[in-house]
């Protein structure tokens, strides 16, 4: 317990530490393709020092409106418009994402993203910090994954369900935090919220948890949290068997 304690401390002393404006990217972007961006974006800025000449920005604008343009074509146009630091490039990709191609639709969020920082960056004197997970996440708030279980695996009983939601209901938005959904399975509860990132995640957890167990110790305090990607029916199973034994896993 103390390590994960540690873990939620550092994650959240992070945060009170910044001082800035916040960029958090909303849209779900798998964390593998948001390295592959940055690092494809930083060649480009190296290779593109000079402005973007007016013929650039509409060979790019041309790509991106043209549905028979290859993947890469598409990539190399959303990034160079991202770099280019303009405020017309912005206007397009802001367009464009609207309507994305689906080869390139996280690309495009990234590129967008970028984008904004940037020119923000430029206007502004306040320092802007881009936070980005593979759950997203909505204006300072980020998006998080929780899973838990019910005590020594017992099936949730009505009451306890009942009590589970109004809990989860009353207490998680006084936190100004936002449930995105609530499920409640027979052994386990998911749930997939919003929470400002100085917000202590894991008080606001332990708090609505401890609240529920009022009415009976149903809800173990020992939860699963993740701001990467929800978890399948199969992890899920893997956590419980971990937990409970090879013979309670069933879900």
């Amino acid at each position: 317990m103390k390590e994960k304690d540690d873990v939620f401390g550092r994650f959240r002393e992070s945060f009170s530490k910044m001082d800035g404006h916040f960029h958090i990217l909303e849209q779900r972007v798998p964390v593998d393709l948001q390295m592959e961006y940055f690092k494809y974006s930083e060649k480009i800025r190296q290779d593109q020092p000079n402005n973007m000449t007016e013929e650039e920005y509409e060979s790019y604008k041309q790509s991106l409106s043209d549905k028979e343009i290859a993947t890469d074509q598409k990539k190399y146009a959303l990034s160079s418009l991202a770099v280019s630091n303009e405020v017309r490039a912005y206007r397009v990709l802001e367009q464009y994402v609207q309507h994305p191609d689906p080869d390139v639709m996280n690309w495009a969020y990234m590129a967008l993203m970028e984008s904004r920082i940037s020119l923000e960056s430029e206007l502004s004197e306040e320092k802007q910090i881009y936070i980005s997970t593979g759950l997203g996440g909505k204006g300072e708030k980020l998006r998080f994954y929780v899973l838990i279980l019910a005590t020594e695996n017992t099936p949730f009983q009505d009451y306890q369900r009942q009590v589970i939601e109004r809990e989860f209901a009353y207490y998680l938005p006084k936190e100004n935090c936002e449930i995105e959904r609530l499920t409640i399975h027979d052994v386990y509860v998911e749930l997939l919220f919003l929470i400002p990132v100085r917000v202590d995640i894991q008080s606001a957890l332990n708090n609505v948890i401890s609240e529920c167990n009022q009415y009976g110790n149903f809800l173990s305090m020992a939860f699963t949290v993740t701001n990467v990607k929800e978890l399948s029916e199969t992890e899920i199973a893997e956590i419980i068997k971990k937990k409970y034994g090879d013979d309670q896993a069933t879900l």
